[in-house]
């Protein structure tokens, strides 16, 4: 046995899916938008082979890759993160998670107020978490109402300022609505806690103090199985919240990319026999989301610059597997994800049954794969790609 690390660059995708038009993403494509606008230089992602998955300018294919490369389909019913984590843990979604476009109904409204014992919340409408609390702060310092609000993801997300709702009570806010009030048709795939800081114009998001609140995974999924089987595993950034802290053996929250490449390093100086399963958030919380596609370009540079690190810590039997769980193309005019293949790079190439994967059916492939490489039996319909 040896160590399995599986990082996700949040948001990266590599061109519209074939039912993308079912999600009105037609001809996104976020490396190859990204690229072509930025110019970033990847050259460590060129060696791996990210260049041959699909034509993107500044990334040319090589004759001989390190990695083992293709891309991936979803096969899941939307395109949030926790429905793309899933997939790739074995999880299948037939049915989207619940989203709100108009805001919340009142009857949840009511609902929710009543339980956490507020005269009424601010916004309730899909918002950019950064311009709900400029918008909506200081009537929430002043009445000390919530401000809830969605996105275009299945999300229930409550943001309030720390001195006027502290963390513990707005932790517990969170918790209430999850357990009692986003459940059975309203149960959606997150209920977040947003805390923030600041004076009046010039609110700031606490990120490191966010707490997502996820639905269970059904089970099997790859983190829980692995754990069942006697497999040491590891989460590092936002994992631990999307399987609703179950699956783990240990986990590491993240600021940022540089603290989650930062964490993976001290991680990989320390495991032995461990699956561990990281998610990059910056590309898609950042810059897909807010429409940068200079942000963007330079976070995937900036992974880029680390990968000649995170290659000399494998050991000889190791693997790493990146890929992504949706699009978040920011050369388009929303700010939505985006129904995109996502890329497959799996190193050493020697590790895998070919260096050209070509177009998996799902994501299930990536559960199959790394509990093959385990010796455990495979619960998940999906096929592997490592030997």
């Amino acid at each position: 046995m040896a160590n399995v690390y599986l990082v996700i660059v949040d948001g990266l995708g590599v061109g519209a899916q074939e039912d993308a038009y079912l999600y009105g993403d037609v001809g996104t494509n976020t490396a190859g938008h990204v690229a072509a606008v930025t110019r970033c230089a990847l050259p460590n992602m060129e060696k791996l082979g990210f260049g041959n998955i699909i034509p993107i300018d500044t990334v040319p294919p090589v004759k001989s890759p390190s990695a083992a490369w293709g891309k991936m389909r979803e096969v899941s019913a939307g395109k949030d993160s926790t429905t793309g984590h899933w997939e790739i843990a074995g999880v299948t979604m037939n049915k989207p998670f619940p989203t709100y476009p108009n805001g919340f109904p009142d009857d949840v409204v009511q609902a929710f107020c009543k339980s956490v014992g507020v005269d009424g919340i601010l916004a309730n409408a899909p918002y950019s978490g950064t311009d709900v609390i400029q918008q909506f702060g200081d009537e929430h310092c002043a009445t000390g109402k919530p401000i809830v609000y969605t996105s275009a993801d299945s999300v229930f997300q409550v943001a309030c300022h720390v001195e006027t709702t502290d963390l513990e009570t707005l932790y517990k806010w969170c918790e209430i609505a999850r357990e009692q009030i986003m459940v059975d048709e309203h149960a959606v795939g997150r209920v977040i806690a947003r805390p923030f800081t600041g004076e009046s114009g010039a609110y700031t998001r606490l990120s490191d103090q966010r707490h997502d609140f996820s639905l269970l995974p059904p089970y099997p999924n790859l983190p829980e199985y692995l754990q069942n089987e006697g497999v040491k595993t590891y989460s590092v950034g936002k994992i631990i919240d999307l399987f609703a802290e179950k699956g783990f053996d240990q986990y590491r929250r993240t600021k940022n990319n540089p603290e989650g490449i930062a964490q993976l390093l001290n991680v990989m100086s320390a495991v032995k026999d461990s699956f561990v399963f990281v998610n990059l958030i910056d590309t898609d919380q950042l810059f897909g989301h807010r429409n940068d596609p200079h942000g963007f370009g330079a976070s995937l540079e900036e992974f880029d610059r680390a990968l000649p690190a995170i290659l000399g810590k494998l050991g000889k039997d190791d693997v790493l597997i990146i890929t992504g769980d949706h699009g978040n193309d920011p050369t388009t005019p929303g700010t939505d994800h985006s129904r995109e293949f996502v890329p497959v790079l799996v190193y050493p190439a020697a590790a895998a049954v070919g260096t050209e994967l070509g177009i998996r059916a799902s994501f299930r492939d990536v559960a199959a794969s790394v509990v093959q490489y385990y010796g455990k039996a495979n619960p998940f319909d999906g096929i592997s790609f490592l030997k």
